[in-house]
C-alpha cells in the first residue's frame, strides 16, 4: 500500500510508522515533519519537510507522492510555550486560538484540496485526521478549553463536511475522525497527573487500534468520529 503519515515525527506518527513498517514489507510511506530532521530512516519511507498549515507547502507535497491507499494527519496542538488550554473564557486570548485553529484544523482542509485527485481509485481508501473527544459538541459536559475544544469541533466539521462532497463525487474514500485518548506524548505530558490509572495510552497502541480500525472499516463508515477502542463518538 501507498501511505501518507502527515506529522510523522510525532509520537503517534512515528509509532504508525514503525507499525506499518514492521507489518507489511510491501507497505510504500510517505512522511512529513516540520522542522527537525527525522532520525528514522528506512527503505520503505521517504521523509518530506512540509509546512502543513501553508496551502504553497502541501501543494508542492502533493506534486512529488503517487496515487494513495492511505492519509493519516496526526499533526495537532493543544499548549504552545506558556499558554495552555483556558480554564475559564477570561483567559481567552485570540493568538493562541488562531494557533489552534492553524493547527489542528488548517492542515487537513489543505491536505484535502491539494491530494483529492491522490484518492480518485477504483479501490477503497482512508483519509483519516487524529482530532479529539472533546471536539464532540454533545459529549461536552464540563467546559473549559475553549480554544482547543473550537478547533476540534471545527476540524470534526470539516471532516464530516468532505466525507459528504466526496461520497457525491463518487469517491471510494472513507473518511473519518479518530479519537486516540489520553496519549503519553509530549502534547499531554502536562496533564499526564491527571488521568485516572490505566487510561493513558501508550502511541503504540494508539498505532496499533487505528491500523485494526483502518482493517475493518468501510464506505458504510464515511463520515463517522471512532474512538480507539472503536465505539462510534457523537459529533
Amino acid at each position: 500500500m501507498n501511505i501518507l503519515i502527515i506529522g510523522g515525527t510525532g509520537g503517534i506518527g512515528s509509532a504508525l510508522i514503525n507499525l506499518l513498517i514492521n507489518q507489511n514489507t510491501e507497505n510504500t510511506i510517505h512522511s512529513t515533519y516540520h522542522i527537525t530532521q527525522p532520525e528514522l530512516m528506512h527503505p520503505q519511507l521517504t521523509w518530506y519537510q512540509v509546512d502543513v498549515s501553508k496551502d504553497s507547502d502541501v501543494a508542492e507535497l502533493s506534486e512529488t507522492v503517487n496515487q494513495l491507499d492511505i492519509v493519516i494527519n496526526a499533526v495537532g496542538m493543544l499548549h504552545s510555550g506558556d499558554m495552555m488550554p483556558e480554564k475559564t473564557i477570561t483567559q481567552f486570548d485570540s493568538d493562541f486560538f488562531n494557533q489552534n485553529i492553524s493547527t489542528n484544523v488548517l492542515p487537513t482542509l489543505l491536505i484535502a484540496k491539494h491530494l483529492s485527485p491522490k484518492l480518485k481509485s477504483k479501490t477503497l481508501n482512508y483519509f483519516v485526521t487524529v482530532s479529539a473527544k472533546i471536539g464532540s459538541i454533545e459529549d461536552n459536559n464540563l467546559g473549559g478549553w475553549i480554544s482547543y475544544r473550537s478547533s476540534k469541533a471545527a476540524l470534526n466539521m470539516a471532516l464530516k463536511t468532505i466525507s459528504i462532497e466526496w461520497k457525491n463525487k463518487k469517491f471510494n474514500t472513507c473518511v473519518f475522525a479518530f479519537h486516540p485518548g489520553t496519549t503519553d506524548t509530549n502534547l499531554s505530558k502536562p496533564f499526564q497527573r491527571n488521568v485516572p490509572e490505566g487510561n493513558l495510552q501508550t502511541p503504540e497502541k494508539v498505532a496499533a487500534a487505528l491500523i485494526n480500525l483502518l482493517q475493518r472499516l468501510s464506505l458504510k463508515d464515511n463520515g463517522k468520529f471512532f474512538s480507539y477502542d472503536g465505539t462510534e463518538i457523537p459529533w
